[in-house]
């Protein structure tokens, strides 16, 4: 169980609660990493990410649950602020899709629109949801 309640851990939460998007990275079938930017929402303990059916990381994810995610750093050097979570993610077959859940229309009503998608349109295309518990967090300020 990561400590949100550290020095650390509290500013892991804050990246949380104001990025717009986390690199999730999932394991091809070779073994190699592979990055991508998602947006998220954070829900209670987790990461809550819609995918495409056909994505790749949902593939990777079925073979390999373990994933990790990060932000990208406060600074060009990337010296400031490293925040690297680890953790399994798990398909959600039940999940509400993206439009009916508040948080994350809240936060990506906007971006959804730039897309040219209305928000049922969204999430018929990104259908897959996916939850990331994270297990670990490790980085620096």
């Amino acid at each position: 169980m990561i400590d949100f309640k550290s020095k650390f851990g509290r500013l892991a939460l804050k990246q949380i609660q104001s990025e717009y998007f986390v690199w999730l990275t999932t394991v091809d079938s070779n073994g190699a990493p592979q990055p991508r930017p998602v947006w998220f929402i954070w829900e209670k303990d987790s990461f809550l990410v819609f995918s495409q059916k056909k994505a790749h990381k949902v593939k990777h994810i079925r073979k390999n649950p373990q994933v990790s995610l990060h932000f990208n750093t406060a600074d060009k050097k990337g010296e400031k602020r490293l925040i690297v979570f680890t953790g399994t993610a798990r398909l959600e077959k039940n999940a509400a899709p993206a439009h009916k859940i508040r948080a994350y229309m809240k936060k990506y009503k906007t971006g959804i629109a730039g897309l040219g998608a209305t928000p049922e349109q969204f999430s018929s295309e990104y259908s897959v949801a996916i939850r990331i518990a994270p297990v670990k967090l490790r980085g620096w300020e």
